[in-house]
């Protein structure tokens, strides 16, 4: 696929963490990077390796790894890290307002949000209420 590729958590933690589906994730990543993410991104990654720790999942080891790695990718390039400016919260709210019958979480809006501000050509995803979401607002959606 060509063109900007936003990749959400559910997704990206799969590149992380050995899980159902890691190695298409991994595959995926290869063949279309750069993956481009958002600041919101990097707190949930952050917040899903610890909570992973917290629930015995992973070790404090593996935990502190998988972020150092997430990080060392940024910094390579594979993952290219968009800030979320001024406004972009008021679109998650309008986005909200328009799919009024669609079920959205606040952070999936954002996501939902950055994927249409940087022009994504697709949102990747392992989240089921995610991709509907975006597909309801006219996103190509890639569903791991």
């Amino acid at each position: 696929m060509s063109g900007v590729i936003y990749m959400d958590t559910s997704a990206l933690a799969k590149w992380y963490v050995n899980e159902s589906r890691s190695d298409e994730v991994d595959e995926y990543i290869r063949q279309n990077a750069p993956m481009r993410i958002s600041d919101l991104t990097a707190v949930e990654i952050r917040s899903l390796l610890a909570r992973r720790r917290r629930e015995g999942r992973i070790s404090s080891n593996n935990e502190m790894e998988a972020f150092a790695n997430f990080q060392e990718d940024m910094r390579r390039g594979l993952l290219i890290r968009h800030p979320l400016p001024d406004g972009w919260a008021e679109g998650a709210v309008n986005l909200m307002a328009v799919l009024s019958e669609t079920p959205i979480r606040s952070l999936d809006a954002m996501h939902i949000v950055t994927a249409q501000e940087i022009a994504a050509v697709a949102l990747v995803t392992a989240d089921r209420a995610l991709a509907d979401a975006a597909e309801a607002a006219g996103l190509s959606v890639v569903r791991f």
